[in-house]
């Protein structure tokens, strides 16, 4: 993606990646009418909007409980060691679990956030034990159970 919007992109494009954030599963018919411009003209900036990166993918919201997992977790991982190759292990290592949503390295306490999707605590607890704590230069962790989502995936703003 490119640092700045340039004069290839403007307020169309605007309304495309706003509407699609909203409604992703949008047909090219009403997302060119939802923006006021041709069909073909729709599909052809979209695509761009793909090519160029500001379109990463699409894809459904799923229900983490009606897929019987219910429970969030965040977790708190400091490493060992603070170099690049510590840090590439844990990364490379963490890419490999499933029920971990989001990794994120971060300033402050941890090195790593982790956001995770199981189906209860024993089943967070089987984890932890299992494949968490097992983590490359993985020396400490600190462990949060989601109580409420207040706020969840929301859109960018822009």
């Amino acid at each position: 993606m490119k640092e700045s919007p340039t004069e290839d992109f403007d307020r169309i494009d605007l309304k495309i990646l706003r509407a699609l954030q909203s409604e992703g599963r949008l047909s090219n018919a009403d997302l060119a009418e939802r923006v006021n411009v041709s069909a073909a003209t729709c599909h052809r900036r979209t695509q761009r909007l793909f090519e160029e990166g500001y379109i990463t993918g699409v894809r459904a919201e799923v229900a983490p409980g009606a897929v019987g997992l219910g429970a969030m977790v965040m977790v708190g991982v400091v490493l060992d060691r603070s170099t690049p190759e510590s840090f590439g292990a844990f990364e490379g290592a963490v890419m490999e679990l499933k029920e971990v949503l989001d990794c994120n390295l971060v300033a402050g306490d941890f090195d790593y956030l982790l956001k995770i999707r199981v189906r209860d605590m024993a089943d967070f607890n089987k984890l932890h034990g299992q494949k968490l704590i097992a983590l490359p230069g993985v020396r400490q962790t600190r462990t949060f159970f989601v109580m409420k989502e207040v706020k969840e995936n929301a859109r960018l703003p822009f």
